[in-house]
C-alpha cells in the first residue's frame, strides 16, 4: 500500500519525507486555507520536496474552465494529479486530462457506480471518503471493499483506489486488508501508525537495563 500525507503544511511534509513512509501528498481547498499560504506556491514547494503524486484540486465547475485551471497546474511540475469532482464535468475533464498525460485524481466519490464511471473516464485514482460516509450512519470500509470487487473484474481498468478522509488508524489497516492501493492520511494518523504500548514498555526497559551497565557506544 502507498500512503500519501494530507496535508498543504510544507514543515509536516518535510518532516515525514524524511522517515521514507510517504509515495505522495494530497491538497485541497480547505487544506490551502488552512496553509494560510497562496496555492500555486505551496503546491511547488511540496512536489519539490515529494518524487511521487501531488494533488492539486481545481475549483471550477465547468468543464472549459476546469481543464484550463488542470492544465495550469499540471504545468508546476511533472508529478502534479490534478483533482476534479466527480461530477459530468469533472469526468469529462478527467478524460481530456488524461489523454494529455496528465495523472488526474477523481475526488468526492461516495459510491461504487460513481468508482465505477471514473474507471472508464481514465482516472489515476478514485479518491472514496471513508470518515464522511462513517459520519453519515454507514460503513466507508464496506465502499472500498465495493469498489476493489469491481475494478478486479475488469482487469484493463488502472485506476487505483485512493481511500481519503481516513480518520483513524483502522481505517488504514482495514484498507490494506482489502488490497486498497493507496490511503491518505492526515499527519496525525500516519504518527499514530508508529504508536503501540508494548514498544513503549520494551524500549523503557532495555533503555532502562542499558543505563545499568554504564556503558556507551559512542
Amino acid at each position: 500500500m502507498k500512503f500519501f500525507v494530507d496535508t498543504a503544511e510544507v514543515a509536516e511534509i518535510k518532516d515525514l519525507a524524511a522517515s521514507g513512509l510517504l509515495d505522495g501528498v494530497t491538497t485541497n481547498p480547505s487544506l490551502i486555507l488552512k496553509s494560510g499560504r497562496p496555492m500555486l506556491e505551496v503546491i511547488q514547494e511540496i512536489c519539490a520536496l515529494v518524487p511521487g503524486p501531488v494533488s492539486a484540486e481545481t475549483v471550477a465547475t465547468d468543464h472549459k474552465t476546469m481543464l484550463e485551471e488542470g492544465r495550469k497546474l499540471a504545468k508546476l511540475a511533472k508529478n502534479i494529479a490534478v483533482k476534479v469532482p466527480l461530477t459530468p464535468d469533472g469526468l469529462k475533464t478527467c478524460k481530456a486530462l488524461t489523454s494529455e498525460g496528465t495523472m488526474v485524481n477523481v475526488t468526492l466519490c461516495f459510491s461504487s457506480a460513481q468508482a465505477l464511471l471514473a474507471a472508464k473516464a481514465g482516472a489515476t485514482f478514485i479518491s472514496p471518503f471513508v470518515g464522511r460516509i462513517d459520519d453519515n450512519g454507514h460503513d466507508g470500509m464496506a465502499l472500498i471493499e465495493e469498489i476493489m470487487t469491481i475494478y478486479r473484474q475488469y482487469p484493463h481498468f488502472k485506476t487505483e483506489v485512493l481511500v481519503a478522509s481516513i480518520r483513524h488508524t483502522q481505517h488504514v489497516v482495514r484498507a490494506a486488508k482489502l488490497g486498497a492501493h493507496v490511503a491518505t492520511l492526515p499527519p496525525n494518523v500516519l504518527r499514530a501508525l508508529f504508536k503501540h504500548v508494548l514498544t513503549d514498555m520494551g524500549l523503557k526497559a532495555f533503555l532502562d537495563d542499558w543505563a545499568k551497565t554504564g556503558q556507551s557506544i559512542l
